[in-house]
Parts: structure tokens; sequence; C-alpha cells
């Protein structure tokens, strides 16, 4: 859509802290709960609800349990 993708992924555990540099991210949680780490705080996202996280800023995501999520980010 409009050079952008959307994906729809299962995740569980962490992933590395790393930073999108050119265009921001958006999280929607279908199922379970993700977390992301900021260096400063960390922030619960639940079923049903949406984050966005503004380019240049460093995330460490993670899930205690399998967590369903939808990620619109450009194509690649």
């Amino acid at each position: 859509m409009n050079d952008y993708q959307i994906k729809l992924v299962k995740i569980a555990g962490e992933f590395d802290w790393h930073v999108h540099e050119e265009t921001d991210k958006v999280f929607f949680v279908i199922e379970g709960e993700m977390i992301i780490d900021f260096r400063d705080r960390q922030v619960k996202i639940y079923k049903d609800e949406v984050i966005i996280i503004p380019k240049g800023i460093e995330i460490k995501p993670s899930a205690i349990k399998e967590c369903h999520i939808m990620l619109m980010e450009p194509k690649a």
C-alpha cells in the first residue's frame, strides 16, 4: 500500500536494540501482549492496541508468550 508493506507476524522472546532512522514503525497487537523497551521506560501493548514508534527512536521489542502483531513498514 503506497510503498508500504503490511506484515502479520508471530513473535516471542527478546529482540535486539535497534532504531529505524528513515521511517516511523506501526505495531498493532492482534493477540497476546507485546513489550517495547525504550532507553528511559517500558511500554506494554495489549490486544487491539496500536503503538507508533517515531523514526530515530531506539527500541527493544519483546513478548513473554507468543504474540501476534501487524506491522506497517516501507517495502524493503
